[in-house]
């Protein structure tokens, strides 16, 4: 999962130096020859909506998102666990739902083959980056309780082997 995560997080790094040299282009074409590409500025919108939602699965990846726990690390191990998996579990329950949500809106706009006004993108590139995002958050998510389900079952057989 790490592999797919810092690949995710090098495209996306790609697709940002994309839109900033995109954006050059086109402040130089306005400013300077009175031209501009007219599909530039749907195309940024486009990026900074994969970058939004794919990044995020990043940042769960990476258990670096907001988080109240400033009290938290002061309970006991017992609820500090208790409160983790029920974090987990309305992570992967919540982001779940916005996936299917999502998925079943991008298979709309493929069924409808909507496009976009000026680009011409097929809508389901930017729609499906929310369900590609919540999915693999989802994914984060329950990846991670199945790791705090083995490191408690872990704990619990190294309790019962002791004498």
């Amino acid at each position: 999962m790490s592999i797919l995560m810092n690949a995710i997080e090098r495209c996306l790094a790609l697709a940002f130096m994309g839109a900033v040299c995109l954006n050059f282009a086109n402040v130089v074409g306005r400013y300077g020859f009175g031209r501009s590409i007219l599909w530039a500025d749907e195309l940024q919108v486009y990026i900074m909506i994969w970058m939004a939602f794919l990044g995020a699965a990043v940042v769960s990846w990476r258990n670096l998102h907001l988080r109240m726990d400033v009290l938290v690390q002061f309970y006991p191990r017992s609820a500090r666990l208790a409160l983790r998996a029920a974090e987990l579990a309305a992570l992967a329950l919540l982001s779940g739902f916005v996936f299917v949500q999502s998925w079943r809106y991008t298979a709309q706009m493929i069924v409808l083959e909507r496009k976009s006004d000026v680009a011409g993108i097929p809508m389901w590139i930017p729609h499906g980056a929310v369900a590609l995002g919540f999915g693999l958050i989802a994914l984060v998510a329950l990846w991670r309780a199945a790791g705090l389900l083995r490191r408690r079952a872990t704990s619990v057989e190294s309790d019962e082997a002791r004498p």
